[in-house]
């Protein structure tokens, strides 16, 4: 037996049970949102309940919500970041102590990181009470709401100073990779250092920089917490609405909130399949 089927086997008892648990949820899941809910009475198949819900305005509002947050904090996330990898490829000095503090985001919950967020940002918060002692505002209500706004501006900070920290870690080590002899090849050869940025750097961490997007969309697409924490109360963020129709105390409606998480897996499946197609390029770049 070679060693990578001795790895699989080792590793298939907990296989099993993880990927078991995972895709009898799903299923059930998917069933429900067909209208087969036998505990409470639904027993019958039908597409009802997702014509209902494409249909709902409400839905396409919180679908449209959760695009437009994911994507500008998974844009300004990766521009950042790429930038700060590439600014700390130029530092000589590595051992500084800035080197080291953009790596603390990381270790911090995403829950903390709104709770800072909404301390610093909202009406009430540190910077609100800052421009009213310095006469800037007069009034705490005076300062921009950037908390519970229907522009998301709360929920996309919080999703870029977590995110920012990810990039630099993924793409400065793709960038530190990459041959010196390019770079000091084409700097000899009259090319500037945003020219080697620009034409070889950035093409050769293409493939990696969009599997981080990807990454970080994703994930901000389908995560719960910033947005139950910071958004606003219409339209509200994709798993938020799934949430509040899962709470419904009538089980009967409980196919509604099923459908929308469908339609959540359906598209985190589509982010997969971008991901494999990206990861094999980068592997065939390797």
């Amino acid at each position: 037996m070679n060693r990578k089927m001795k790895i699989f086997f080792m590793l298939l008892p907990t296989l099993l049970i993880i990927g078991g648990i995972f895709f009898i949820g799903i299923l059930k899941g998917f069933f429900i949102s067909l209208g087969y809910f036998p505990e409470v009475g639904l027993e019958k198949f039908t597409l009802y309940y997702y014509k209902e819900v494409i249909k709902d305005k409400a839905f396409i509002d919180s679908l449209k919500f959760s695009l437009y947050t994911s994507f500008w904090s998974a844009s300004i996330g990766v521009l950042v970041g790429v930038l700060l990898a590439y600014l700390l490829l130029e530092k000589k000095n590595k051992e500084s102590i800035d080197y080291w503090l953009y790596k603390i985001p990381v270790i911090i919950p995403h829950t903390i990181g709104a709770l800072i967020i909404y301390n610093i940002f909202s009406q009430t918060g540190i910077l609100s009470r800052i421009l009213n002692y310095l006469n800037l505002i007069d009034d705490y209500n005076d300062f921009f709401q950037l908390v519970y706004d229907t522009h998301g501006i709360g929920i996309i900070l919080t999703y870029i100073w977590k995110e920012i920290p990810f990039v630099v870690l993924v793409v400065y080590t793709v960038l530190k990779g990459i041959n010196t002899k390019l770079s000091e090849a084409a700097l000899n050869l009259g090319a500037s250092k945003r020219q080697v940025f620009f034409h070889i750097l950035l093409p050769l961490a293409g493939p990696s920089i969009m599997g981080t997007f990807i990454i970080i969309f994703a994930f901000s697409f389908g995560s719960f917490e910033v947005p139950f924490l910071l958004g606003p109360t219409n339209p509200r963020a994709l798993p938020v609405k799934a949430y509040i129709e899962y709470t419904n105390p009538d089980l009967r409606h409980r196919p509604y909130s099923m459908v929308i998480n469908m339609v959540l897996s359906a598209i985190s499946f589509i982010f997969i399949i971008m991901y494999v197609k990206v990861f094999k390029k980068i592997s065939k770049y390797e």
